[in-house]
């Protein structure tokens, strides 16, 4: 078997607002098809949204809806993948932790609640 593109899709209630956020974070576009966006990047399909008007955001970590997968993206520059990813409209569930060496990460939500981390290696930050 050949995959031609692999792709996460999310479920959201308010798709504009979830395949705009995801082609923010991607530095993408937003191709719409009815009850169905795809996040391209450079051309190529990076994530999907699909409408779920019953849509119910999962409560990271225990809740009882709880997440079934994440996106970790490990970035270059934290603080500013922070601020893109805070103006895109996420929020943080779980701040980092402050580790002194190795890798460190965050926890957010996007706007229909999905959470992904932000990751990055502490001894490559900025000073």
């Amino acid at each position: 078997m050949r995959i031609k593109h692999q792709v996460v899709t999310f479920d959201a209630a308010d798709l504009a607002a979830e395949s705009r956020f995801w082609a923010g974070v991607l530095d993408g576009e937003v191709d719409e098809d009815g009850d169905w966006h795809m996040v391209l990047v450079a051309g190529a399909p990076r994530v999907g949204v699909q409408l779920a008007p019953d849509h119910t955001p999962p409560q990271w970590p225990d809740g009882p809806a709880k997440q079934q997968v994440h996106l970790d993206l490990w970035v270059e520059d934290f603080p500013e993948a922070h601020e893109q990813v805070t103006a895109l409209g996420a929020t943080v569930l779980k701040p980092a932790a402050g580790n002194p060496s190795g890798d460190d990460y965050q926890v957010y939500a996007d706007p229909a609640g999905h959470p992904f981390c932000l990751c990055w290696l502490v001894a490559e930050q900025p000073g």
